[in-house]
């Protein structure tokens, strides 16, 4: 079959022949139609991700849209090594395949699972956010990001605001539900001068995307506020801009910042399958969406190295898988 294929790590994958799939008992095979290029999925490939193998050579992806053997459409999610989503057919467990809402199409359910994911699991699994609350989306301008400004408005935040360097989506997450947005400029100082008094207002949750300096201001500002101490959960998820910090202590000592991550690890894989249902069930209901750039599986070569800073790259397959 045809399939984005990786044969070394670090490599690139590359539009080739991979042995078909097999399916298991317990598992389900997958006529794949749309599968998402995402950071999760280039870390994975490349070997780097905490997450992956190690075994090569492998079909890249992690996720994607397609039909079961019977018809169904259903999203699919961690198919099984080597396998990925980006070929003509992949096999996963059947408990981790979903059926999707008729009123998203195949690419735009492949395009906001995971990225949805992300802050869905974020707020109601780690932060347990609670309506009314503030939230900070530091990395608010990814595609990620700006569903996490949507979902914090769905799932009852009374104030949402956006960190990000894009001063143009920043702008129009104005329109999906920021309050409040702060260009990232890449002076730290200017950083934190912006957001302590943000945080001398309140801020309840604090979902980062990016790590690296930005989240080093964001947690010194947090402790300089001189605010009555009030716990902020302060919640890692990706790490674009670096993946180490350099924290002093005391900003732990004199500030009330409880921190944690969300990914896979933190939270029951099983459980992590059932919160996509949520996000496609909410993306249906409620019309969340993301620019998305669909792409045929034989372009990934072309496609793999394309930012998604403007919008997520969606592989897609016909029934030949061109």
């Amino acid at each position: 079959m045809k399939a984005a294929v990786v044969r070394q790590a670090g490599q690139d994958p590359v539009y080739g022949d991979f042995p078909e799939a097999v399916a298991a008992p317990g598992d389900s095979r997958i006529t794949v139609t749309a599968a998402a290029i995402s950071n999760v999925a280039r870390s994975r490939a490349s070997g780097a991700h905490y997450s992956s193998s190690g075994e090569f050579p492998l079909v890249a992806g992690i996720d994607g849209v397609g039909r079961l053997d019977d018809g169904r459409r259903v999203y699919f999610a961690l198919p099984h090594p080597p396998y990925g989503s980006m070929a003509e057919r992949t096999v996963a467990p059947s408990t981790q395949c979903l059926p999707v809402p008729d009123e998203l199409d195949d690419v735009m359910a492949a395009a906001i699972a995971n990225p949805g994911l992300s802050s869905w699991a974020a707020f109601t699994e780690r932060a347990r956010l609670k309506a009314g609350e503030t939230v900070l989306v530091n990395g608010a301008t990814g595609m990620a990001g700006q569903l996490a400004v949507q979902i914090a408005k769905h799932l009852g935040a009374g104030k949402v605001i956006a960190t990000g360097r894009n001063a143009d989506t920043l702008r129009a997450l104005t329109g999906v539900g920021a309050d409040v947005t702060i260009q990232l400029t890449g002076d730290g100082e200017a950083l934190e001068r912006s957001v302590m008094a943000q945080f001398a207002e309140g801020v309840d949750v604090v979902i980062d995307y990016l790590w690296g300096e930005s989240a080093e201001r964001l947690l010194i500002a947090a402790s300089r506020t001189g605010a009555e101490a009030v716990p902020i959960r302060f919640v890692q998820v990706g790490s674009v801009s670096g993946l180490e910090i350099t924290l002093p202590s005391a900003v732990l000592r004199a500030s009330a910042i409880e921190m944690m991550g969300s990914g896979i690890g933190s939270i029951a894989l099983d459980r992590l399958v059932s919160l996509t249902g949520e996000v496609l069930r909410a993306a249906a209901s409620r019309g969340f969406r993301i620019a998305v750039d669909p792409i045929p599986l034989s372009e990934v070569g072309e496609a793999w190295s394309k930012s998604d800073s403007a919008s997520r790259t969606v592989l897609t397959l016909d029934s030949k898988g061109a």
